[in-house]
């Protein structure tokens, strides 16, 4: 608001209210002023006590929900720990029982062909 503008209100007023009206109108309207700041004062409070604690409490469910996680991944570490060892056993006990087995059929292999070698040829002819 400019300089004019201000001096346009003032001479409004004293033309509608008359020169003494204005102090019992100015002062009712910081009476006004002062209470209606009161009470955006007391809501500003109320709402920052009510959303403090409503903070601490999104902060308590946010701190146990990552705790909770922490707890859910390093059972699932362990766990798959667990399931590894079990797998690397046995592969290692299927792996000992092919090359036994390996080893079976080769020996067998090489008794059945010794066996072929030795015995007598037949004297038939056809």
């Amino acid at each position: 608001m400019g300089g004019g503008e201000i001096v346009l209100i003032i001479f409004v007023f004293l033309l509608l209210f008359g020169a003494k009206a204005i102090p019992d109108i100015a002062r009712t309207l910081g009476k006004a002023m002062r209470e209606f700041q009161k009470a955006t004062n007391e809501i500003k409070r109320e709402l920052n006590e009510s959303g403090g604690g409503l903070g601490d409490d999104i902060s308590n469910i946010r701190s146990t929900f990552q705790n909770m996680k922490s707890d859910i991944s390093e059972g699932i570490r362990t766990h798959t720990s667990d399931i590894t060892e079990v797998v690397k056993e046995h592969t290692s006990e299927v792996e000992k029982g092919i090359n036994d087995m390996k080893t079976d059929v080769t020996k067998e292999a090489e008794n059945v062909t010794k066996t072929v070698h030795e015995e007598p040829k037949s004297d038939f002819s056809i």
